[in-house]
């Protein structure tokens, strides 16, 4: 708004500016030169202070987003902060936060209450200069100025005043204006490498997946180093080892959250960035660890991603998930709201809303992300038979944290730092004496 409401006045008024000048110059062009030199000078001063008030606008914009991430953070772990009797901390935290954008917001208050007394000042300084020199010029001995002319001059001078003036303010608007465009302009241009190819292909997955000599990096280090491995079409499969060690980039790569750098990750020997990225993601189905669900109804949340779905077809999803009996306990059954992020369930019931939506979207391939790993003992029970209900006759993917929920998986693939470094059945594994034998004596131990 602080934009657009001035390009009428950065329009306008230039060319006002520049037919006054004209005349002036035909007048007098000593004096008018005198002026062409005068006001720059005045001009680079109002312009060095807008630059300030940019700067200035820019920090408070900054500052005013940290403080909206503060009250979201505190309110999400207002339980937390509860428990650890952090309660005066944050509350200093936020006060020292507010009174910082209060100064900033104060001191660019201040400086365009100044911006009006501030430009006539320097306006009247500019006439007072402009009446000495022109009176030096009367003056002088053949002078082609007289006093009647310069009267008139300077009247023809004081009409560029206002539209001086105005230019001012409407250079502080939009330099306000621009500092909110800048951080604006900073995500709208944010690199984004999952860029479709034109005409991109689509697919109805058939025969396997594929990571060839895949190879990727976040920054400098490289987190997935060489992978080679090939799922065939109703397997499961497992990827298992210890925190950090890859598994979780590895099925972010499938559906292309992010891009590999070297190799090639194919879908019935179909390179991925080939394909279209919403046919990529309608073949597969994500249950992860935390169940991201939305402040909407049971019935929304389960229907998400998926259009014109009805009630029966959502109460049979919820039905495998075993989610049916708690939805229709609740007053509204299906119509009920769940809370902001699910908050009004419990960790076992949010995993199978996840689960229901997933059963609702009938993926052809199945990513579970440590999808039991935070759950009680009767809830995880409740969450693995629906896990299993999902995952019959499915591709799937499973990331494990508890090596005793993948015993039955078709192919396990030890990952370590980037590497697998182990793969096969889980008895053929376990009697390698390896890195698996380690870790599932580890939890056996525990």
């Amino acid at each position: 708004n602080s934009v657009m409401s001035s390009l009428e006045m950065m329009l306008k008024n230039p060319i006002m500016i520049i037919i006054f000048l004209t005349t002036m110059l035909l007048i007098s062009w000593e004096l008018t030169l005198f002026v062409f030199v005068l006001l720059p000078i005045m001009g680079y001063i109002m312009g060095a202070v807008g630059k300030k008030l940019k700067r200035s606008s820019f920090e408070a914009q900054n500052k005013w987003g940290e403080l909206m991430s503060q009250i979201e953070e505190t309110l999400g772990g207002l339980r937390i902060i509860k428990a650890f009797n952090a309660e005066q901390k944050i509350s200093d935290r936020f006060h020292k936060g507010s009174g910082e954008f209060r100064q900033m917001s104060n001191r660019i208050a201040r400086r365009q209450y100044l911006a009006h007394p501030m430009s006539e000042l320097l306006g009247t300084i500019t006439i007072a200069i402009v009446l000495w020199f022109g009176g030096s010029l009367i003056l002088k001995d053949n002078s082609l100025l007289d006093a009647s002319v310069f009267i008139y001059y300077l009247t023809i001078f004081y009409l560029i005043i206002n539209p001086a003036k105005d230019l001012t303010k409407a250079s502080y608007a939009i330099q306000k204006g621009l500092a909110s465009m800048d951080r604006i302009d900073k995500i709208l241009d944010a690199d984004n490498s999952n860029v479709e190819k034109e005409n991109p292909k689509k697919i109805n997955f058939q025969n396997n997946i594929e990571f060839k000599d895949v190879w990727f990096k976040y920054q400098n280090d490289w987190v997935i180093k060489g992978m080679n491995l090939k799922i065939e079409k109703g397997k499961t499969i497992a990827l298992v080892g210890q925190s950090g060690s890859g598994k979780s980039t590895m099925v972010d790569l499938l559906p292309r959250f992010y891009d590999i750098q070297k190799g090639e990750i194919n879908i019935d020997s179909i390179n991925i960035k080939d394909l279209s990225l919403k046919n990529l993601r309608s073949q597969m189905g994500n249950v992860n660890q935390e169940a991201i669900l939305f402040n909407d109804t049971f019935f929304n949340n389960i229907a998400f991603g998926v259009e014109n779905a009805t009630l029966d077809q959502v109460e049979e999803a919820a039905k495998i998930a075993n989610a049916h009996e708690f939805i229709i306990a609740s007053p509204e059954g299906y119509d009920a709201n769940i809370g902001d992020r699910g908050g009004k369930l419990s960790g076992g019931q949010r995993q199978r809303i996840s689960i229901a939506r997933a059963i609702l979207k009938n993926p052809q391939i199945l990513i579970l992300d440590e999808a039991t790993s935070a759950l009680d003992t009767e809830s995880e029970k409740l969450v693995q038979e629906a896990l299993e209900r999902l995952m019959k006759n499915r591709t799937t993917i499973v990331i494990a944290h508890r090596l005793s929920t993948i015993k039955n998986a078709d192919e396990i693939y030890v990952i370590h730092e980037g590497e697998i470094v182990e793969q096969g059945p889980h008895d053929e594994l376990y009697e390698l004496g390896g890195f698996y034998t380690k870790l599932y004596n580890l939890q056996l131990s525990n």
